[in-house]
């Protein structure tokens, strides 16, 4: 589709400003209270959902053109969905990231870029990694583990490591521990090692579609001849990418978070735990996984109007609102290792605050990620939980990073270091 598709979304928009909070029934107090973190930070209303239709609108009309500013309110946004997901409780008709996603399209196809995004993008271009990094060096996470290489073997199950697990050394540990847990029980998996490329989810937030699609295709293609069956991942980004956008390029892979897995296992009673882990922890719902993480529904219609002015779609339109996310395995694993507690912060599951790290933002606008992820550290914090557990390495290392910087005492962990400690 193109921007121009969803004129009627900019125009429907009534500025609620629904789009900056939390639906207003699961506030439980001012401090956490707000859903968008870039309007938080920014503090002017062209940097909410609200005000990108206005720009995007602005811009179809022609009453405005490019320039720093426009790119600013653009581009400084995690993509995380928490605004959509607040003004579909108001504005079921409005699909506020789709035209956010078209917007960046359009100034992409352009030339509207933003240097650091560009850095990016050569370097997926020539070394198919997002990370800065030669792409010989994307294997080496998984040195040393017996497990399948599928560029010259076939397995039903592939564990895709993704950019940050590959190249971010201090992370190793937790990719290696999940791909040897699903090994040791039996399943039939393996990696494309060095051979892996980039999931392409990010570059496509960050406007890049027709980078996004030539790694889907090349993803795809290695998958389908190595006989895969089924994708497991441990990062959110590449879940979201393989489970909502795969589809619509003809992909029929089955796609696990490793959370899914794992807890799968725990239930069929073949990973067992013998040791207690004696602490407090809050879960922290990845944008990717939780609200961003619902399966893709095919759909082809319409839009119509009843009586001229009610919106409606022939057929009905799969109506994404962040329910069908994964919540609960995460959960389920964590409450069943001995010995751990799991506390709540305020804002969960499809109305989470973003780690910051999504959208391009921290490559772009690093003092805003790091200010993205603090806030959610100080809600962590409120629980008195001694660690914040996540389940994907784009939000760990953006509060580990966070953590550094405000010598905070709070722990970070993955959901898979935890249950490596109580086997």
């Amino acid at each position: 589709m193109a921007l121009e598709d969803y004129r009627a979304d900019c125009v429907s928009c009534s500025r609620c400003s629904y789009c900056k909070w939390i639906p207003f029934d699961h506030v439980k107090s001012w401090r956490f209270s707000r859903a968008c973190p870039s309007i938080e930070y920014s503090k002017f209303q062209a940097y909410s959902l609200g005000g990108r239709l206005s720009v995007a609108l602005s811009l179809m009309e022609g009453r405005s053109g490019y320039s720093e500013a426009l790119k600013d309110i653009v581009w400084k946004c995690q993509t995380d969905g928490a605004c959509d997901v607040a003004d579909k409780i108001c504005r079921y008709n409005i699909e506020g990231l789709e035209v956010l996603h078209e917007l960046r399209f359009r100034l992409v196809e352009e030339g509207q870029t933003l240097p650091r995004h560009m850095a990016v993008i050569d370097n997926l271009r020539k070394e198919h990694n997002t990370m800065l990094k030669p792409k010989a060096g994307r294997g080496k996470w998984a040195e040393g583990l017996d497990v399948k290489d599928l560029t010259r073997e076939k397995a039903e199950v592939v564990f895709h490591a993704g950019c940050r697990f590959s190249y971010d050394a201090e992370l190793h540990n937790i990719p290696r521990t999940a791909l040897t847990l699903l090994h040791k029980a039996g399943v039939d998996i393996g990696i494309m090692g060095k051979g892996e490329m980039c999931c392409g989810g990010r570059v496509y937030d960050m406007g890049y579609r027709e980078q996004f699609t030539e790694c889907a295709r090349n993803n795809i293609r290695a998958w389908t001849k190595a006989g895969v069956k089924t994708v497991v991942t441990s990062c959110a980004d590449g879940y979201h990418a393989f489970k909502r956008l795969y589809p619509e390029l003809g992909a029929n892979f089955e796609v696990l978070h490793t959370v899914e897995f794992i807890d799968r296992l725990i239930k069929e009673g073949k990973i067992k735990f013998k040791k207690a882990v004696p602490m407090t922890v809050t879960y922290h719902d990845p944008c990717h996984l939780g609200r961003r993480g619902e399966p893709y529904v095919p759909w082809q219609g319409k839009r119509k109007k009843i009586f001229g002015q009610i919106p409606v779609w022939e057929p009905p339109k799969p109506r994404y609102n962040g329910a069908w996310g994964v919540y609960q395995p995460p959960r389920d694993v964590l409450k069943a290792i001995p010995g751990l507690e799991l506390v709540e912060m305020e804002r969960i599951r499809e109305y989470a605050w973003c780690c910051g790290a999504g959208g391009g933002v921290i490559d772009a606008y690093p003092d805003f990620s790091l200010w993205t992820a603090a806030e959610r550290i100080e809600e962590a914090k409120s629980t008195g939980a001694e660690a914040i557990v996540g389940a994907c390495p784009w939000c760990e290392r953006n509060f580990m990073d966070a953590v550094k910087a405000k010598d905070e005492k709070i722990k970070v962990y993955d959901v898979i270091e935890l249950v490596q400690r109580a086997i």
